[in-house]
């Protein structure tokens, strides 16, 4: 960012000035987190990167007005004031519009709303400073360091560059003489990007936050619902060896048994941590898969697997990464028709690794007692609890006492015994005539299914399903293929569904997207037309942004990414920079119309080119900001990539096309506002003159 503007400036003096605004104002905006007791974390981290491309934009615009008029002839201090009289509302219009740009993401609700908050107070607090500094210390330091130089002291490579730069200026204004030539294909090409932004809109596949690759991918472990623990134990270290065996794996921890995450005996836990990414072959998912086709080798368990998110929303541990939710006040009808369904979502080729928490098909054994057979020898229902108790439960029979610890003894029968129900038939109940009765002389035992749990979501009872994507599939895809499943196999209306966790997340986000890229240029019009007392203006500002929005659409295509939140905060961000490119053109054309009294045509001209070096500048600054976000490869990069591609491919596409359009839609509003103000026959310059007045 640093070498972009010594590359437009070609002053050392000149580069260290807005150099100076971006630690400045960091530095303030860090003080402004810790008194709002936020960290530093991966959204805050975010903010911040992207801020030092806005906060060094404010800076150029101040020091390249002001190098302008120094250029011109002007003392240091004379061109100081001169420029930062004539570029100071154009930064509070910056400025303001840009914080109006994130007022939609400070009020957004839910769970993506709360997470979000932290990201725009630190962007607007950072574009706040870099606004003040901009205004106070840039013109200060450029009155005592900069100085005019005459083309004869530049060394040559400054003035080879110098050259450069005036035969691009001259070549985009030929271009521009030919496009406001042709103003009606130009209005046709803007017409057509809306078009087709609202289109890419429709047609981008849809998803939440991205899968990152963290280097610890999370299992869940599940056998049959009537497997003992010794078994239990037995097929998880199998399931491990298999995943040791595995190149890119480091190491593991599992776990089994009932605790706080684990309800049931049948399921486990695995943590594998991964080598780090320069020493692996591949991605955390495509591990995965690698890592299903040879735990399915392994008979009597199931090993689902999902990669450990940074950002998440999720409460509970389940065996993939979304939820869908079967809801019924009947059991049996859960336990009918979520099988049913789960077959059914099998099939569809958008979702992998289908599963269910129903666990209805454990076994039971029920002893029924023969009253009266009992009763002839004296036994009762208490006598036969006692002996099973003792025989399977924990009782304490006695304590051993030593000088430093108590040891209990627990009654049991032979552990060999308990393995099956053949062992009842060695239980021997005391008599009321003092012999041992067998048990089987008074019961019978018989074995049926049973629910080793019921699970509920508010007060009904529920059974969650769980998916992951496909390869290349979006969620919004995936939430799609669920409902038709549901609807193909003729779900009745007494089993509610929902989406849980991320899914419902998104499902909430999904219907505010539009609503908040909405808001955000609804409140930047509002802001716009305060700031301007126009209600024209806004809109040829305004005009600016489906460029932005076709640019990050199709960057995000070709880039394989779908269009979730971060991506939604890229383009919301991406209004804010690229108006700032039309903010600084209307801002001369204007200035140029009411203090120099020149027409629409020839002030939107001269704005143009005198504003081509500050827009470049900007833009590549900004860009050269996002490329880390669109290029890193650190651990857990994957939240930020949408971002850098958006911006990126918003900043390419808008830049090349508002540069054009821009100064045509001003023109056609300033006629079209004159005609219906009934001027017509009044002449250009007599109608700005008065409107000037």
């Amino acid at each position: 960012m640093v070498l972009v503007i010594f590359l437009f400036l070609r002053n050392l003096s000149a580069t260290l000035i807005p150099s100076l605004s971006v630690p400045l104002s960091l530095i303030g905006t860090f003080g402004v987190m810790y008194l709002a007791g936020y960290s530093l974390n991966n959204l805050t981290l975010m903010a911040l990167t992207i801020a030092t491309g806005f906060v060094v934009d404010d800076a150029i615009v101040m020091i390249e007005n002001i190098a302008r008029f120094l250029e011109a002839g002007e003392t240091p201090l004379e061109a100081a004031l001169k420029g930062s009289r004539q570029i100071g509302f154009t930064i509070i219009s910056l400025t303001v519009s840009l914080i109006a740009v994130l007022i939609p993401l400070l009020f957004m609700g839910d769970v993506v709303g709360r997470l979000f908050r932290e990201f725009a107070v630190t962007l607007a607090v950072t574009i706040l400073i870099s606004a003040v500094v901009s205004l106070t210390l840039v013109p200060m330091l450029c009155a005592q360091l900069l100085r005019h130089r005459v083309a004869s002291e530049e060394s040559a490579i400054n003035q080879w560059a110098g050259r450069g730069f005036d035969r691009l200026i001259a070549a985009y204004g030929r271009r521009l003489e030919w496009v406001l030539d042709h103003a009606g294909l130009t209005v046709a090409v803007a017409v057509a990007t809306l078009g087709l932004t609202a289109a890419l809109y429709v047609y981008i596949p849809k998803g939440f936050f991205p899968v990152q690759d963290t280097g610890l991918i999370q299992g869940v472990t599940e056998a049959g619902q009537s497997v003992s623990f010794p078994a239990m134990a037995e097929r998880q270290g199998a399931l491990a060896a298999v995943v040791l065996r595995d190149p890119d794996v480091e190491s593991l921890s599992s776990f089994i048994g009932v605790d706080g995450t684990n309800m049931t005996l049948n399921s486990g836990r695995m943590l594998i941590n991964l080598k780090s990414r320069d020493q692996r072959s591949t991605s955390a998912s495509d591990i995965i898969r690698r890592l299903q086709d040879e735990t399915a080798k392994v008979s009597g368990i199931s090993l689902y697997m999902q990669p450990v998110q940074d950002l998440t929303i999720d409460a509970t541990v389940s065996r993939a990464q979304y939820q869908f939710v079967l809801e019924d006040a009947d059991p049996e009808d859960l336990s009918r028709w979520g099988p049913k369904l789960v077959d059914r979502l099998k099939q569809c080729p958008e979702l992998e690794d289908v599963a269910s928490n129903a666990q209805d098909q454990g076994l039971s054994t029920f002893i029924t007692i023969d009253r009266d057979s009992a009763a002839r020898f004296g036994i009762t229902p208490a006598t036969v609890d006692n002996a099973l108790y003792d025989a399977f439960g924990q009782r304490i029979i006695s304590t051993i006492f030593t000088q430093t610890n108590q040891y209990r003894v627990i009654l049991e029968v032979d552990p060999k015994e308990q393995a099956s129900l053949q062992s009842l038939n060695s239980i021997y109940l005391p008599s009321s005539s003092g012999g041992q009765v067998p048990l089987s002389s008074i019961a019978s035992v018989v074995e049926r299914p049973m629910s080793l749990q019921v699970n509920h979501l508010g007060q009904f009872p529920s059974t969650t399903l769980s998916f992951n994507l496909a390869s290349g599939a979006a969620l919004g895809e995936a939430v799609t293929a669920i409902r038709e499943a549901e609807s193909d196999i003729g779900m009745p209306a007494s089993v509610m569904t929902l989406f849980q966790g991320a899914a419902m997340a998104f499902q909430a986000s999904l219907g505010n997207e539009l609503l908040l890229i909405l808001a955000a240029i609804v409140t930047m019009y509002i802001v716009l037309g305060v700031l301007y007392e126009s209600t024209i203006h806004p809109v040829t500002i305004l005009s600016t942004l489906p460029s932005a929005g076709i640019g990050a659409l199709l960057a995000l295509l070709m880039a394989g990414s779908d269009l979730g939140v971060i991506g939604i905060i890229g383009i919301i961000l991406l209004i804010g920079i690229v108006k700032k490119n039309a903010i600084m053109i209307i801002d001369f054309a204007l200035y140029a119309e009411r203090q120099e009294g020149k027409a629409p045509r020839a002030a939107i001209y001269q704005a143009c080119l005198l504003r081509f070096r500050p827009i470049l500048m900007t833009t590549m600054a900004a860009l050269f900001v996002s490329l880390p976000l669109m290029f890193g490869t650190g651990t857990g990069s994957e939240l930020r990539h949408p971002l850098g591609v958006s911006i990126v491919g918003g900043l390419i596409v808008s830049q090349i096309l508002t540069l054009f359009t821009t100064p045509v839609i001003y023109l056609m509003f300033d006629r079209l506002a004159r005609r219906v103000r009934g001027r017509g026959g009044v002449s250009e310059k007599t109608g700005l003159e008065e409107e000037g007045r």
